[in-house]
């Protein structure tokens, strides 16, 4: 049982970092945005890069994101009879569909991985008149998908415990309480 409330303290606690890592690359990501706007419009000088590295810096921060926002219980739900239920029967539907959210993890890191590793072998640029390295992002789909299953495995954790332990709250550590689909 140790073993299983530490993995999941690991991985949750590694996914929050993620996460708050990854909220800093908004305010780059923002001040590029506005650099090129005022360059663009106001000194009729827009620049060949600002937008796409805003645009490659996104779309790390977007995969990134993932297991974060699953620790947080930040996903979109269609929930509208599931709500209804207890928090134990909403933990027994949750591990039921965790199939689902595994094949779909499953196939992100697969052919994600894939993607990443064939843009990483022929160090893979934009073909923009910039042509920056877009491996660096490529690699980002697999670590986010990585990121988003190991914290989807947590969460399953959490679900099990709730059924076994019966109770609505499952306290892994003094002041940590882990609380499915808070609403």
């Amino acid at each position: 049982m140790k073993a299983i409330e530490r993995y999941i303290l690991v991985i949750s606690a590694i996914n929050k970092w993620a996460g708050r890592f990854c909220a800093f690359l908004i305010v780059p990501i923002a001040g590029l945005l506005v650099m090129e706007v005022v360059n663009r419009y106001v000194f009729n000088a827009p620049t060949v890069w600002a937008n796409e590295l805003s645009q490659m810096m996104f779309g790390g921060y977007a995969v990134l994101c993932g297991g974060y926002i699953l620790l947080n219980n930040g996903h979109t739900n269609v929930d509208i009879l599931v709500e209804r239920f207890s928090v134990r029967t909403r933990a027994i539907i949750d591990i039921c569909t965790f199939f689902v959210f595994f094949l779909f993890c499953g196939m992100l890191l697969y052919y994600g991985g894939s993607l990443a590793w064939d843009s990483l072998k022929i160090l893979e640029g934009s073909e923009s008149a910039w042509n920056p390295p877009i491996y660096i992002v490529k690699i980002t789909i697999p670590l986010g998908a990585a990121l988003l299953m190991l914290q989807g495995i947590a969460h399953l954790l959490k679900n099990i415990l709730i059924v076994i332990h019966g109770s609505d709250v499952v306290s892994l550590t003094p002041g940590e309480e882990v609380k499915p689909h808070e609403h």
